[in-house]
This record gives C-alpha cells, structure tokens and sequence, in this order.
C-alpha cells in the first residue's frame, strides 16, 4: 500500500501577538511563513481588524497550516479572511490537509473571529481542529460557515471527507464547549434527515464571555432565540441558540441559500454584542 506523501507537505505558520497600548491595540507578528500572512493591522476605533491571507489561493492537497494568536489582556481584536476558503481536491496519495488554530484571549479582552466560509470542493480531505482558551473577563465572538462545494458547477456534497474538532475553554482547564464532527457525504449522504436534510449551509456562531453570571446567559439565549424565530423559514434556513455549560451561548443555523446565513449571522452579532458590551459591531470592510 502506498503511504501518504510526506515529501511536498507544506507547513504554513502564523503567529500573531496583539497587545493593547493606551488606546489602540498594536499587532506583533511572531511568525510568518507561506502560504499564510498577514499585511497590517488596520485601526479601527481602537480595534485592530487583520485580515488573514493565504497566498497559495486556498488549502492545496497535504497542506499543514498552523495559526496561533494571543490576544493579550485588555485587547480588542478582529479577524476576518479575505474571501471564501477554498479547499481544493486532495491526491490520493497526499495525508489530508490540516488546519490547526490556538486562539487565547486574555484578561478583559475581545476576539471576533469572523471568516468566510469554507467551500470543499470535489475530492477534498480536509481536518479541523481550533482550541480556544479564555481568561477572565475575555470575550469571544467565532464563528464557522460550510459550503456543500461549488454550487456554480453543481457540486454537492462531492468532497470525500471533513473532520471537525473544537474545543473552548476557560481558565485554561474549565471546559466550555467540545464538539467534533466527521462528514463523509459519499458513504453516509448529508441528505439524510438525521444529517442535513434538504439543506445545504450549516453555520456555528459561539458567544461567549467569562465572569458573567448565569441568569444573564439565560436571558440573553431568549431574546436570541426570540430572533432565531424570526429568522427561520420553513425549508430555507432555520436557527437555533442553547446555553453553554458556562460562560457562553452557542447559536447553530442550517440553509439552502448561503446568503441567509451571512445575513442571520450578523442580525445575532449585532444583538449579541449589543447586550454584552452595549456596542453594535464594527464589519469587516469587505462585507459594507
């Protein structure tokens, strides 16, 4: 049996320190290797917005991409991608490609993660995995979108395989949030009813903040729900928000058009961020 080559694995790194100073948050960028890089922070009512670059287009066949960011205490920082994530088909003699993410906010401070989907196209493997770690005080907005491929020229459902793992936690060792999923459309199809059904997105929205108290997370899963319910459309796009362990609330949508969940996913940002931090979110430039 032939193994996996090893030869042209390419391992991109990232390393990105954010530190607050007076006013502004200032990037320090610790390490940079390609395919991944980032050009500058942009200043934006004392926030710093960085856009993640991969410069090879997308994720290649083999790829191992590797981003670590510390949002230091008291920081606010915003992380976007310039488009779509493209996962390109995989050779069948290459390992799956590999994103692995380490996110720690510190003490006081705000990460807004907010990428572009991701779109695998056919004969994609590709594997996930992000561990979030939050202190005291720190605030998290990250969420993730999945495409069923290249709609355009009609591939659904056509990668062979995603791997998912996401693991949030506070204080280091209290976890949050765990979940880990395996898609494999070709053996098990995502059309089944105890998979997606008739849709076609899936999104994962998680809000969350330590120190706050229990009853203000409850409060705050009602009137997210309230417009999860105003938002879900009966075979179109439907919502969902539950409480996390602690700390947080998770909100999950599943659609047929793509441009339903762009649209929810900022309509819950906005509410969300409104009632933690009596603010309303500042967009990305790319998507006024």
């Amino acid at each position: 049996m032939n193994q996996p080559n090893q030869a042209t694995r390419l391992e991109g790194k990232l390393g990105l320190t954010f530190e607050a100073q007076q006013n502004r948050t200032v990037l320090h960028v610790r390490e940079q290797t390609p395919p991944l890089k980032v050009i500058r922070a942009f200043d934006v009512n004392g926030m710093a917005l960085v856009h993640l670059h991969n410069v090879s287009g997308g994720v290649l066949s083999g790829d191992l991409l590797k981003l670590d960011v510390m949002a230091e205490a008291g920081s606010r920082v915003q992380l976007t991608t310039t488009s779509a994530t493209r996962l390109y088909r995989s050779r069948p003699d290459f390992q799956a490609a590999q994103q692995i993410t380490t996110l720690h906010v510190g003490a006081n401070a705000l990460l807004e993660y907010v990428p572009d989907p991701l779109i695998p196209f056919a004969g994609t493997r590709y594997e996930q995995h992000t561990t979030i770690d939050l202190a005291e005080g720190a605030g998290l907005f990250w969420w993730e979108v999945v495409a069923p491929g290249r709609t355009a020229r009609g591939e659904l459902f056509n990668y062979e395989s995603l791997k998912f793992k996401t693991q949030i936690t506070a204080h280091h060792d209290r976890l949050m949030a765990l979940e880990q999923s395996h898609l494999c459309p070709q053996t098990r199809p995502l059309s089944s009813l105890t998979h997606l059904g008739s849709y076609r997105y899936f999104a994962t929205f998680y809000v969350c903040k330590v120190g706050l108290e229990p009853s203000r997370w409850l409060a705050l899963e009602a009137e997210l729900n309230d417009l999860a319910l105003q938002l879900t459309r009966r075979n179109e796009v439907v919502w969902g928000v539950s409480t996390l362990t602690a700390h947080g609330v998770v909100i999950r949508a599943l659609a047929y058009n793509g441009r339903d969940i762009t649209a929810g996913l900022l309509d819950f940002w906005r509410m969300a961020k409104l009632a933690l931090y009596g603010q309303t979110p500042i967009l990305p430039r790319k998507v006024y």
